[in-house]
């Protein structure tokens, strides 16, 4: 399956909030670091991240371009209220290994009505 391929999958699995779907796609050392965030190191912590971030949001991501460029794919997304963001996904051995994503964080917890920290 191609870097691309596999975030196409990773959409789908993200708009069902499928954490276990989701973070099957994750290398067991992959690294997960959301800059408006601290990096989730492992694959345990990631599937734990998703887990909550799923039962206190609901979350949608729009794809407005995917790209790949050798082991990396590329996605710029957007979500029904507005919400704009870029991430970068490493994929190694059929799985993702980094991901660095973009992301107003302001605006989010606005947006889903959850408290500003």
């Amino acid at each position: 399956m191609s870097p691309k391929q596999l975030l196409e999958r990773w959409i789908a699995a993200f708009n069902r909030a499928d954490a276990a779907e989701i973070s099957a796609l994750y290398h067991r050392d992959a690294v997960n670091h959301q800059v408006a965030e601290d990096p989730i190191e492992g694959w345990a912590a990631i599937h734990a991240d998703f887990e909550r971030l799923f039962a206190q949001a609901e979350m949608t991501c729009i794809p407005v371009n995917l790209f790949q460029d050798g082991e990396w794919a590329i996605l710029e997304w957007r979500d029904p209220n507005g919400l704009r963001g870029c991430g970068f996904f490493q994929v190694q051995e059929g799985l993702i290994r980094f991901q660095r994503g973009y992301w107003d964080k302001l605006s989010f917890l606005r947006l889903q009505g959850l408290p500003i920290a």
